[in-house]
């Protein structure tokens, strides 16, 4: 006989199968759903694994250079804060099983210059370099988000949906830090900032998939 044609969204096929369905389908749906939120949360917990890594080098760099200076307390501060999202990441690397990106040691160097050279071109340009670095990070949360709400179990990812989105926040209060410490008073601010959301930009795209 001719098979019927299946309709809707494959995605959600295994939750509509469930109701009277024996134990051993109910665990292939299960192991299915799994997969499919390791396919959607692996590129997005390597990249967020390596975002959080290269503002916690580009922090240390911009502290190293300016710690004794008026802007030091407040980049430790953000520092601090950059660090306990490492951390997070850190564990939900452990947690669900996921290979970090091959290029953490390129952005840890990179991360660190980035911070110490903005740094040495002077107070302004490091919070020029956090504004433009904290623009591209929210945008990226953002899309992150709307990524997993639209996934075919949303309710599978609520734990990283509320730490993305605490970060997110904090991402943009270090942004908005920068700003009030005078960032678009730094030397050839837009190009400044041009240059470094395209660079982390195309660290993201890498970071997503090497």
């Amino acid at each position: 006989p001719t098979a019927t044609p299946q309709t809707g969204n494959p995605a959600s096929a295994p939750s509509q199968a469930l109701t009277g369905a024996s134990v051993e389908t109910k665990r292939r749906a299960y192991q299915y759903l799994r997969s499919r939120a390791h396919g959607t949360l692996d590129p997005i917990i390597r990249v967020d694994h390596a975002g959080e890594l290269g503002a916690d080098r580009i922090y240390a760099g911009q502290h190293f250079v300016l710690r004794d200076t008026n802007v030091g307390p407040v980049i430790k501060e953000m520092w601090e804060q950059e660090k306990e999202h490492l951390r997070a990441f850190e564990e939900n690397i452990v947690k669900h099983r996921v290979r970090p990106t091959a290029l953490i040691p390129l952005w840890n160097i990179a991360g660190f210059a980035l911070g110490a050279g903005t740094a040495l071109m002077g107070k302004e340009a490091a919070m020029a370099c956090t504004v433009a670095v904290e623009t591209v990070i929210g945008e990226h949360y953002d899309k992150q988000l709307r990524t997993l709400l639209n996934d075919a179990d949303p309710e599978e990812h609520k734990e990283i949906m509320a730490q993305i989105k605490q970060f997110r926040d904090e991402e943009l209060e270090h942004l908005d830090t920068g700003l009030h410490h005078n960032a678009e008073q730094a030397p050839a601010y837009e190009s400044l900032s041009q240059a470094i959301q395209s660079g982390c930009r195309a660290a993201i795209w890498v970071s997503e998939r090497v």
